[in-house]
């Protein structure tokens, strides 16, 4: 594997501090989650279902914003974002350890709806940032940055919740997701390139001339992805907890994120097209057996090909949303794959949960792996309607029928 096209999209002005930057920005944003099923089931006294009652509405306020930040960058830029989402989350972490469970679950929507779209203020940006032969590498490196961050957060709200007071990270989190969000705000990152300027000031087209059947494969892809990821997570708890390994779910979780940044790397270092669907179909494939291991090892093993899947899916239907959608609406159409990934989250969870306590334990990675696979499916469906893609790059190879 080489790394000359990683160090040729770095070296492009301005791409380094944006990704620095989106990290920063994504710690906080990974553990928000979990720490506030640690705050209600802990801090509160409450149960799981209560906590993942208020997890899934702030899931749900951001799905919806991030769609509706989207289409305010398009006209704006982020600056306008990032002020007002900073300012909100402060206001809203830095109090929630004051609040009374109703209070929570009275605010959790709106605060979702006024989170940080990270997504967005990255994403979009790097589109206008990196050419678009250079953008499956620079998503490819934002992907793999995620899977980082999705280890540091929920790692660092489990220690501080076990080891301090389950109140101490919302504190942390209303600290430092405003400065992340400070430091995304005074680098300003453009969101149309030089040359698409004309285009991006010029009257804003329809939904209906942008929004192709492609398109909607590539939001189906999102959700399918993340059905997989967000459920693999509850399968792979079930299990070790069902065979008493429970202790050995951090090693577990630290593989499976590496195996994805390997596979991040990988896509990013080829100059092959890769087609999204197939990268979903297989992640799906390669899910459903995970419930054959009988213990933990064998399991952080078996998750190799999953793992290595599961980066290299999201940063291709990302860079074919940024490929397929006129440069003044890219904004709106990353917004609207962010909310399809967070839908996916959403549903994966709990529909694996409840297929963990009501037929079993392995089945919850069939559950998850299904997913996936339905996803493509219906995504390489949407994929042979022959419709014409707004730019000139090389159409998605359709599935093949027998996927």
């Amino acid at each position: 594997m080489t790394l000359t096209p990683f160090r040729n999209v770095l070296r492009l002005p301005g791409v380094k501090r944006l990704l620095l930057g989106g990290i920063i920005a994504r710690v906080p944003y990974a553990a928000m989650g979990l720490t506030l099923t640690l705050y209600i089931v802990f801090g509160l006294d409450r149960g799981y279902f209560e906590a993942g009652l208020v997890g899934a509405l702030f899931v749900i306020g951001g799905a919806i914003g991030s769609t509706v930040h989207g289409r305010i960058a398009d006209r704006y830029g982020v600056r306008v974002i990032l002020a007002v989402t900073s300012v909100a989350m402060a206001a809203f972490w830095l109090s929630a350890g004051l609040m009374s469970y109703p209070v929570l679950a009275l605010l959790a929507l709106p605060a979702g709806l006024v989170n940080l779209p990270v997504f967005v203020v990255v994403r979009q940006p790097l589109a206008a940032l990196v050419p678009p032969e250079q953008r499956r590498t620079v998503y490819a490196l934002d992907s793999t940055l995620v899977e980082l961050a999705f280890m540091v957060g929920p790692a660092a709200a489990a220690v501080l919740a076990t080891l301090a007071e389950p109140w101490v990270m919302p504190i942390v989190i209303g600290t430092w997701a405003p400065l992340a969000g400070a430091l995304l705000w005074w680098i300003n990152p453009q969101t149309t390139a030089e040359h698409e300027l004309a285009e991006a000031s010029g009257p804003r087209p329809a939904r209906r001339t942008w929004m192709r059947p492609r398109m909607v494969a590539m939001l189906v892809a999102g959700v399918g992805a993340t059905v997989a990821l967000g459920g693999t997570d509850i399968a792979v708890v079930s299990m070790l907890e069902s065979t008493g390994e429970d202790r050995w779910l951090w090693a577990v979780m630290t593989l499976w994120a590496l195996y994805s940044m390997v596979g991040g790397f990988l896509l990013g270092a080829t100059d092959r097209k890769v087609n999204p669907l197939w990268l979903l179909a297989g992640l799906g494939a390669t899910t459903i057996p995970l419930g054959l291991p009988g213990n933990w090892w064998l399991l952080a093993l078996a998750l190799i090909p999953a793992g290595m899947a599961c980066a290299p899916t999201i940063a291709a239907s990302v860079d074919e949303v940024s490929r397929m959608v006129p440069a003044s609406v890219r904004g709106e159409a990353m917004g609207m794959h962010g909310s399809a990934i967070t839908i996916g989250s959403a549903v994966g969870a709990p529909f694996v949960g409840w297929i963990v306590d009501n037929i079993g334990v392995e089945w919850g990675f069939v559950a998850a792996g299904l997913g996936a696979v339905a996803a493509a499916v219906i995504a390489g469906a949407l994929a042979r309607i022959g419709t014409p893609r707004v730019d000139t790059t090389p159409e998605l190879e359709p599935l093949p029928s027998a996927a």
